[in-house]
């Protein structure tokens, strides 16, 4: 099939198993093109958690599949791509969290919805690059036990001094290979553009920010924003929609590093397989899902 046949194909397959497709910010542009829904994390877990359609395609890595599965058990989840993985997700596990739990007793655990459901299911309350912030300051202890991202982390005690931040030192690989030289670079090479970039940069790139924020506050921060020209610190896929919604401005990625080969693994042809043949469906144990969802509850409670 070709291109066309495929998207025609796509969209019966929806109507006929009442599915919808969501895609993340970072997926390819053709992927973004057919999603009925296309967000950041937090933006995607609301929608989820609401949704009336029995089936989710859910175009991005496992672990957001897998917090859709959380908040919907009664929802078919495929992820058209098994092997779209997150190496931060990777870098911490409950053992490894319940240890740090051990260790500061007194603190609460909130947890980067970049994680697994093993993870959340031992945390007080997740957050998003969105509401990280917010989380922070809404949470009762001053001691505040932080996973995995500890770019995130550290943005989050910068922006909430009265707390105690101890963090895990996790990182998105696409953000953290970002230096700050480089980032001075490209501010000396287009000096009347404005630098914004995600919280899970490096702390010294963060500093360098005119504006820091999750994919969705970044896209509509420019969008909103009079200047004219962007210098974008976040994964490339952002920038199909930017364009596409402001064709008077001009936009510059940060780095060309900013990609992540996670991200880009989904394609028409996987989202076809998986409707077609209803694969690749997401499951989550019981008793693991049912603290994992207390802990993304938390978090869409005060979000919402």
């Amino acid at each position: 099939m070709n291109k066309g046949e495929l998207v025609e194909k796509i969209q019966e397959l929806k109507r006929q198993k009442n599915a919808v497709i969501v895609a993340h910010s970072y997926q390819i542009d053709d992927v973004q093109e057919i999603a009925d829904v296309v967000g950041d994390s937090l933006a995607l877990s609301q929608y989820c958690a609401r949704t009336d359609y029995e089936v989710i395609v859910f175009c991005g890595v496992h672990f957001m599949a897998e917090s859709a599965k959380i908040l919907s058990p009664e929802k078919i989840v495929l992820l058209p791509e098994l092997q779209a993985g997150c190496p931060m997700a990777d870098m911490i596990t409950a053992e490894d969290l319940r240890k740090m739990k051990e260790q500061h007793p007194q603190a609460a655990v909130v947890c980067y919805i970049n994680s697994s459901a093993e993870v959340k299911a031992e945390s007080d309350i997740c957050c998003t690059s969105s509401n990280a912030i917010k989380i922070v300051k809404s949470i009762k202890e001053k001691d505040i036990v932080f996973v995995p991202d500890m770019n995130l982390g550290s943005y989050a005690a910068k922006m909430a001094p009265e707390k105690n931040i101890i963090l895990w030192e996790g990182f998105c690989v696409t953000h953290h290979r970002i230096k700050a030289a480089e980032a001075q670079r490209i501010k000396e090479l287009h000096p009347d553009a404005v630098l914004l970039v995600h919280p899970e940069c490096r702390k010294e790139v963060v500093e360098l920010a005119d504006f820091v924020g999750s994919t969705k506050q970044i896209t509509d921060y420019a969008s909103a924003s009079e200047h004219r020209k962007f210098i974008i610190g976040t994964e490339m896929g952002v920038m199909h929609h930017l364009k596409k919604d402001n064709p008077d401005k001009e936009f510059y990625l940060l780095s060309p590093g900013l990609i992540c080969p996670n991200m880009k693994k989904t394609s028409l042809k996987s989202i076809y397989d998986a409707l077609y043949e209803m694969k690749n469906q997401i499951e989550v144990d019981e008793e693991v899902r049912l603290k994992a969802r207390r802990a993304l509850d938390r978090m869409l409670e005060i979000t919402i």
